[in-house]
């Protein structure tokens, strides 16, 4: 190379050297006047885009109020557990860990991979809901990209099966779907809260930043039960029907002086805290859905009618001669023997058949009708139970002589046990009906009278003549004076009765001089020997009740010693009642 031509080269190369400078000096300048730009006229859109990079606005989760026992035993409280939840999009870029994740969350990993790329265009999805807080930080210290952890609240029962059908149960989103637990959702249910937290790149969150609406928890429900009487008449009612080979069973427990159920259980019963028994057959509430035939103990409320007519008294008498009577071609009989001329109270006493029905036709039937209506017959109770039956009473202008003699011992007629312990309870309370509650009642309401005092007083000392004298001798309490009347009915389907298939009951109160426990068995299907509401029913009401006096302190009220035990002939003429 010739010195000119060298020289040349070194001047290219030193301009080549200060352009290239240059560049970079004008680049700087340029990036610096763009971040002063930015800096001045585009601050709250920067700081806006990197917070939402980094800041959540995430609910606070509320949980439901608590429901307990009349003497605030907890029924119902909500505990807390976490859900595991991720970003697909974040945890798409880590499958390759999806297998630890699986193997922690105990799901199927398979199940886990569609989860993530099925739902790639969303920024949330559950993995697993309701851990225990200590399996959902096992799960948060794999530190997988996308996951992050909810807290959310589970229901649980303390006392499991014995309160269920009464109870009901809440969905997985704690939303109330059976019983006390979606009759009452709107005062159980919390308001859910928000607040803004800082999140990490694998989106936990590592700083609250500011409360923006604190969460309201849910108010506490104070039910009518008792859990004491609840546990004793689930254990009664549950042996009673092994020890029977029933296919069902209901026990209801009303205070007659404020018209709380002190007590309501059912068998079969289910545990709501196990989702798995969460089927209709073994949930639904049978003491207030499920309607049957009432037998012989709809007789007192038939009696009470002619009471309130004025045209009969106790000693009133009713000639049941032969032991059968046709209505229309149609035979009623049932009386085992021919009990002759008898009066009211033997009626009852002895379950005369034939003359229920007699006394029967011989009421206005309109009168007959109003009287069982007012005593809550064929509408519902108003507990406000979701699915509550209103039973069946059928219109008066649509009865026949053969339909008012047989719904004289409880056929043509349909009811439930709550419907039956709401009319039991007029007569201990003196002849007034008050609302049934299922919540606890601070201050008895005042009633309706929907029976003469004297009415409601007769029958009282009729139905102790029963249990004293009569068929309902095994529903006695030592020491105690006890009110009630059996029943005994056929089981109906496909359009006739079965003639091998009862449902056997009893319903009744004590103690008589002061009533504080009425109480009504149903036993459905007995298929031991015994079948009669006598026989199968009364003893279980008696082993409730005398336990239940026991619970509640209750002061005998004039028996020195207990009543006997052993019948008389023909004192069990209750027969297909």
């Amino acid at each position: 190379m010739t010195k000119r031509n060298k020289t040349d080269f070194e001047k290219w190369k030193r301009w080549r050297t200060t352009l290239v400078i240059l560049a970079f000096i004008c680049g700087g300048l340029v990036l610096e006047g763009r971040i002063l730009y930015l800096q001045l006229n585009q601050r709250d859109f920067l700081s806006a885009q990197g917070d939402d990079r980094s800041l959540r606005t995430v609910q606070i989760s509320a949980h439901r109020g608590t429901i307990t026992d009349r003497h605030g035993e907890p029924l119902a409280v909500s505990t807390p557990v976490d859900s595991i939840w991720a970003n697909p999009e974040d945890l798409a870029s880590a499958l390759h860990r999806v297998s630890e994740l699986a193997e922690v969350l105990e799901v199927d990993e398979d199940w886990l991979v569609r989860r993530v790329t099925s739902n790639l265009d969303r920024e949330f999805v559950y993995l697993r809901r309701h851990l225990p807080p200590d399996h959902a930080a096992r799960v948060l210290q794999l530190g997988v990209p996308g996951v992050a952890t909810f807290r959310e609240y589970r229901r649980y029962y303390p006392a499991g099966e014995v309160v269920g059908h009464l109870l009901g149960f809440t969905n997985i989103d704690d939303v109330g779907q059976e019983g006390l637990e979606f009759e009452f959702d709107y005062w159980l249910k919390g308001e859910h809260g928000a607040k803004r937290v800082l999140r990490d790149r694998l989106g936990r969150i590592v700083e609250d930043v500011e409360l923006v609406e604190p969460a309201r928890p849910g108010r506490t429900l104070r039910a009518s039960l008792d859990l004491g009487l609840q546990y004793l008449a689930y254990r009664e009612l549950k042996q009673a029907v092994a020890d029977n080979d029933a296919i069902s069973g209901s026990v209801v427990i009303l205070d007659p002086a404020t018209g709380e159920v002190l007590a309501m259980v059912n068998q079969p019963s289910y545990n709501p805290n196990n989702r798995a028994q969460y089927d209709a057959s073994r949930y639904r509430n049978r003491a207030i859905t499920d309607i049957f035939e009432p037998g012989s103990s709809v007789k007192p409320f038939v009696v009470a009618a002619a009471l309130e007519s004025g045209r009969y008294q106790p000693d009133s008498v009713i000639d049941t001669s032969p032991g059968t009577l046709w209505v229309d071609g149609r035979e009623i009989t049932s009386d085992n023997n021919n009990l002759g001329a008898i009066d009211l109270t033997t009626i009852l006493a002895r379950s005369s058949n034939v003359g229920a029905a007699k006394l029967a036709l011989e009421l206005d039937q309109e009168q007959l009708w109003s009287t069982l209506s007012r005593l809550g017959l064929g509408r519902v109770t108003e507990s406000g139970f979701p699915g509550e039956s209103a039973g069946v009473l059928q219109d008066v202008h649509f009865w026949n002589p053969v339909g008012q003699a047989t719904l004289s011992y409880g056929y043509g007629l349909s009811v439930t046990a709550l419907q039956l312990a709401q009319a039991y309870a007029v007569i201990a309370a003196d002849g007034v009906r008050r609302p049934v509650s299922l919540l606890a009642v601070d201050e008895a309401e005042q009633g309706e009278q929907v029976l003469s005092r004297h009415t409601a007083e007769t029958l009282q000392g009729m139905l102790e003549t029963v249990v004293r004298q009569g068929t309902g001798r095994r529903a006695a309490v030592a020491n105690f004076r006890v009110a009630g009347k059996t029943g005994t009915a056929w089981k109906s389907g496909e359009g006739a009765y079965f003639e091998n298939r009862y449902l056997a009951v009893f319903g009744g109160f004590a103690p008589v001089s002061d009533p504080r426990l009425v109480t009504v068995v149903v036993l459905d299907e007995p298929r031991r020997t015994a079948y009669y509401g006598g026989e199968v029913a009364a003893p279980i009401f008696s082993r409730v009740v005398a336990g239940g006096l026991r619970l509640l302190s209750v002061p005998p009220d004039g028996l020195s010693e207990p009543p006997l035990t052993t019948l008389t002939q023909g004192a069990t003429a209750e027969v297909r009642q």
